[in-house]
């Protein structure tokens, strides 16, 4: 008899994405880091793995939170996107840096897609991956404007 690795699934069951994201969630974030080491220019900041990485859990929690909300309901702001932005400043990161690290999580979570194409819910995948983008692009968004109001303050105080 052959076992098949399902992850603890069964085989032929369908899964939402929200749920293989939440499944998924540490390999994630360890494929984000495998994919920032390559990047020189992330590395060029000397950070432990807890420092670099201790921001994605929550960043990701609020992507599936946001998978799970009902179509047309309004997206509460990103406080973890916040607190982000301002870390990533205090850590000498440039603009460029945030939005590399950002990208790269997208990549993150559309290969884990892939790897488990045959567990998705294929009738709301294409509306998934569209709300996956808007959250991380508005994630984004909030990080680098708290990045530019503390860049503000501190130019002002330098002042």
């Amino acid at each position: 008899m052959t076992h098949s690795k399902n992850n603890g699934t069964r085989p032929g069951t369908t899964e939402s994405v929200a749920d293989i994201l939440e499944r998924e969630l540490d390999p994630v974030i360890y494929d984000w880091m495998t994919l920032v080491e390559k990047r020189e220019d992330l590395m060029s900041i000397a950070l432990s793995y807890e420092d670099r990485t201790g921001h994605l859990s929550a960043l990701l929690r609020e992507v599936i939170e946001r998978l799970r909300l009902d179509t047309g309901t309004q997206a509460p702001i990103s406080v973890a996107a916040s607190h982000h932005g301002d870390l990533r400043r205090k850590q000498g990161y440039t603009v460029a840096m945030v939005v590399e690290e950002s990208r790269l999580l997208q990549v993150c979570l559309f290969t884990t897609l892939h790897k488990n194409t045959s567990r998705i819910e294929y009738s709301k995948l294409l509306l998934d991956v569209v709300t996956i983008a808007d959250e991380v692009d508005a994630q984004l968004k909030q990080q680098m404007l708290r990045y530019m109001a503390a860049n503000a303050v501190f130019t002002q105080v330098q002042h």
